[in-house]
């Protein structure tokens, strides 16, 4: 007969009822342990009786009024203690207490010195959503290296064809040089990207200057923009200061410069605004360009997602950009928000937290609207 308790669909019995003789002491140094660990946890004692449970057991429903409500589990912990050995198990079980909801669960048993039994379950779902993504991942960079990598080969096959002809040698290296240079875009971007999931912004953080953020991210994009007849206008300094690391931070907004310079016609503007909200910095960049589909607005941000994948291509775009661009926002506390308009245009905003400084004092940025875009610059900055 299985001495393990489980709790049953009727109202489970109060736990002092359930207690006969001395229970099993749960060290403090164990609740310690326990209190930090990111798996749902619990002791339990040999008769069944759950002397201690985490908020994430409880929250999966994995505990009820000191009793274990799952039998596949109930059972693992019978096992190991009618034989003292510690056992590791995988199971896919129905989340109680309605049972709608599947969970993927590994879960591992083990006998305790002091009599108690230790369990550690881990919700495998988030684990192997991770898994997919870094699979899928993958998957896309391959696809995305194969466009450059090909063209390469077949324009070098074209390079020996027409060693006679200096002009076509000529045309088809200048290709060449294209390809290269977005095949050394997407891996630079792709190093970028790994370096922001697994890097930590405060290892190399120092106060940041927003005014000269912003106006150094316009130099790197200056030439572009000047080669598309695409100007900048900047609004007020800001004043403000961020704590994080400037590379980062720089790319981030270099990014959505470039994106702006690259999906606006030739003649339009560009601003560039920081200003102080509450406790955050809000650095805005507004175009003139083609605007985004509201279908396409929340896919953005996704590596690899292209509204115009076409466009893409003639831009030398890699899909990246934007997905950059948001983990900088995440590592730094913030986040990214975008709004646009087909035919008018589109505005994308950092919210960033504002370092060392009153929210509520100091000059406030001037606000530029996308009307102002379409003024003469020196009314937009009077």
């Amino acid at each position: 007969m299985s001495r393990r308790l489980v709790a049953p669909t009727a109202p489970a019995q109060d736990p002092g009822e359930l207690r006969s003789g001395n229970l099993p002491v749960v060290p403090d140094e164990v609740v310690r342990v326990l209190s930090v660990l990111p798996s749902a946890s619990m002791v339990v004692s040999a008769d069944g009786l759950v002397l201690r449970a985490s908020a994430r057991s409880q929250a999966l429903g994995l505990v009820n009024r000191s009793l274990v409500t799952v039998p596949d589990i109930a059972r693992l912990i019978d096992k190991v203690a009618g034989d003292g050995e510690a056992r590791e198990q995988e199971m896919r079980v129905r989340r109680p207490p309605l049972g709608r909801e599947l969970l993927e669960l590994r879960v591992r048993v083990a006998p305790l010195g002091t009599g108690a039994i230790l369990v550690l379950i881990d919700d495998l779902a988030e684990e192997r959503r991770v898994d997919a993504v870094r699979r899928d991942f993958v998957a896309n960079v391959s696809h995305e290296l194969k466009t450059p990598v090909g063209a390469l080969s077949l324009l070098a096959e074209a390079v020996l064809a027409s060693s006679d002809d200096a002009d076509q040698v000529r045309h088809f290296a200048e290709r060449m040089q294209i390809e290269a240079a977005r095949l050394s875009h997407l891996v630079q971007d792709v190093i970028d990207l790994s370096r922001l999931q697994g890097d930590d912004p405060h290892t190399h953080a120092e106060i940041v200057d927003v005014d000269d953020l912003v106006d150094r991210s316009i130099d790197e994009v200056r030439t572009v923009a000047a080669a598309s007849n695409v100007d900048f206008i900047v609004g007020d300094s800001s004043h403000a200061s961020i704590y994080g690391d400037r590379g980062q931070l720089q790319t981030a907004i270099r990014n959505l410069l470039a994106n702006a310079v690259a999906y606006s016609p030739g003649g339009t503007r560009v601003a560039v605004e920081a200003r102080v909200t509450g406790s955050m910095v809000e650095i805005l960049v507004k175009d003139q360009g083609i605007g985004i589909p509201s279908n396409d607005l929340d896919r953005i941000f996704e590596r690899f997602y292209r509204v115009d994948p076409a466009r893409s291509r003639v831009t030398g775009g890699t899909g990246l950009g934007l997905s950059i661009v948001k983990h900088v926002c995440q590592n730094h506390g913030g986040e990214c928000t975008a709004w646009s308009e087909m035919g008018v245009g589109s505005t994308f905003t950092l919210r960033l937290p504002l370092y060392g400084a009153d929210p509520d004092s100091g000059p406030v940025a001037q606000h530029i609207s996308l009307e102002q875009l379409t003024m003469p610059e020196a009314e937009v900055l009077a």
